[in-house]
């Protein structure tokens, strides 16, 4: 039985059974209540009366007659409202005494329809929080990080490989390995499940890997991505004053590991901690769904396109060092041939004139050495500036993929089997009161209670997975400005390997015509 109260009298009392509520007030109260608190804001109530387009006179008049305590309507004061609603809206007087005469049938009021309602429980302050307001600049600010090798070899092999890891921010270099790499990154994805938090590359290689890389390459390669992975780690913008995050860039101490997980341990993951964490619902927008699946599926439209992006980088990178070691090997060949002492025949009609040139094409290798390294340099331009951040944002986006599948995977997965797991209790429940059995009504109820409360729980932790996913997804196009400085670096690399291999071949071709005189194919400038 619901009762409906009157703020200046409660000793009187409006009794209406459930099915006396028409199905369009509890329509209203699900669109606008405090999922929270089970109620409805007094803001949120007055922007309902606003929405009526009833004179103010009359809607004071609403607000005199139901309840609100400490900033809430109730559901039944909510009720009460909309019935007043609905008699004002009819020409009557909103009256409580009237609404005696309605308690069979409730009148109707015409706010539209219930779901479009839901946008008014929509704060500002709510809007805040599930906003998140970082630029690209701003996020590239909150650290670099530079993690070197130093490598200690024991006997012929190397056995193992620490790294120098230096904070700007801190301004501090701490040693970590591998091993320490791979715990910070476990504690951190427990810390942060719903957070988008990159993978670590492979501590070894994998089997068929020798063939085609040497050790030392791959050691680089592994550098490079623990590089990128510790860089988007302390940018993130719930990472970055994370007490893990700060133990892993400056404890100092022989047990880091120790120290990491016993940090985790005090804190427990994110949905114990964040503040808001049981009201995500509430921050939410109505379609979040729909927004979610727009949003993955542009994301992996990006991701294919960056992909396919780096691997043209790294070609053109990998042509750069090829086009150095061809250069080099080039100038090499010139020198040996210059070098050659053998005796020209008598009868060969350049007897007279290849003694000189063999000479002269000695001096060319060092011109071409120059080259070979201006392309070098070209190389490693194109892989620092260019291939290095499409990879770094390539790990952000595959960190997002993982993220969005750990959802559906997990969060929604255990979801579904504990609502699974209810009905079959629920099942066992009904075949116990009709047909007693080994397991008593009352244990079965116990379980039932407690299987809700794990419900209650999963969907909770439900909600705020989406409310973290959403801010994910705003920080993976708050990346996407990254693009520009990727074709920046690009066109940079290209115009200045251009312009000092264009110097050499430049200060080259007069040259040739000193050494070799003018009728030797090359056109000189005038």
């Amino acid at each position: 039985m619901e009762v409906l109260l009157r703020s200046h009298d409660r000793a009187m009392a409006l009794e209406i059974h459930e099915g006396s509520v028409p199905a369009y007030y509890r329509e209203v109260y699900e669109a606008i209540h405090c999922r929270t608190h089970e109620k409805v804001q007094l803001e949120v109530f007055q922007r309902l009366l606003q929405k009526t387009e009833l004179p103010q006179p009359l809607t004071g008049q609403i607000v005199e007659h139901v309840e609100c305590t400490g900033g809430y309507l109730n559901k039944l004061a909510l009720y009460k409202a909309l019935a007043l609603i609905a008699l004002a809206q009819q020409g009557k007087k909103p009256s409580p005494k009237l609404l005696e005469n309605c308690i069979q049938e409730l009148p109707k009021p015409q706010l539209g329809e219930p779901r479009d309602l839901s946008c008014l429980r929509m704060q500002p302050a709510q809007d805040d929080e599930l906003t998140l307001s970082q630029t690209l600049d701003q996020l590239l600010s909150r650290d670099t990080i530079q993690v070197e090798p130093i490598p200690e070899k024991k006997g012929l092999f190397l056995k193992h490989v620490e790294y120098q890891v230096t904070s700007q921010r801190y301004k501090i270099s701490v040693y970590r390995r591998y091993n320490d790499f791979d715990v910070f990154h476990e504690v951190l994805l427990q810390r942060f499940a719903y957070r988008v938090v990159p993978a670590l590359p492979p501590k070894r290689m994998l089997k068929g890997v020798l063939t085609s890389i040497s050790e030392r390459e791959f050691i680089e390669g592994r550098r490079r991505a623990l590089g990128r992975f510790i860089n988007l780690v302390a940018r993130h913008p719930f990472f970055s004053e994370e007490e893990l995050v700060k133990t892993f860039l400056t404890f100092s101490g022989t047990d880091v590991q120790t120290k990491l997980r016993d940090a985790y341990k005090k804190t427990g993951d994110e949905f114990m901690t964040n503040r808001i964490a049981t009201q995500a619902k509430e921050y939410l927008p109505a379609d979040i769904q729909a927004q979610f699946s727009t949003s993955r599926e542009l994301i992996r439209n990006i991701h294919n396109s960056f992909f396919k992006l780096r691997d043209r980088a790294e070609k053109m990178a990998e042509r750069s060092k090829e086009n150095a070691t061809d250069l080099l090997l080039f100038g090499k060949e010139l020198s040996n041939l210059g070098s050659d002492a053998s005796t020209i025949p008598c009868f060969a009609s350049s007897q007279s004139s290849w003694g000189a040139l063999r000479q002269s094409l000695k001096s060319l290798s060092v011109e071409f050495a120059v080259l070979s390294d201006k392309a070098a340099q070209q190389g490693r331009r194109e892989e620092d500036d260019v291939v290095e951040r499409l990879n770094l944002f390539l790990d952000l986006l595959q960190s997002y993929k993982d993220l969005c599948e750990r959802h559906e995977k997990g969060v929604l997965h255990e979801h579904q089997r504990a609502l699974h797991k209810y009905g079959m209790m629920k099942r066992q429940m009904m075949s116990a009161t009709v047909q007693p059995k080994e397991q008593s009504v009352e244990q079965l109820e116990s379980r039932i209670v407690q299987q809700e409360n794990a419900i209650q729980t999963m969907e909770l932790r439900n909600y705020f997975s989406l409310f973290c996913l959403h801010q994910e997804t705003q920080l993976i196009f708050a990346y996407l400005p990254i693009t520009s400085h990727i074709l920046g670096a690009f066109v940079n690399s290209q115009v200045q390997g251009h312009k000092e291999m264009g110097e050499v071949w430049t200060e080259l071709q007069p040259k040739l015509g000193c050494l070799f005189g003018r009728n030797n194919g090359v056109k000189l400038p005038v």
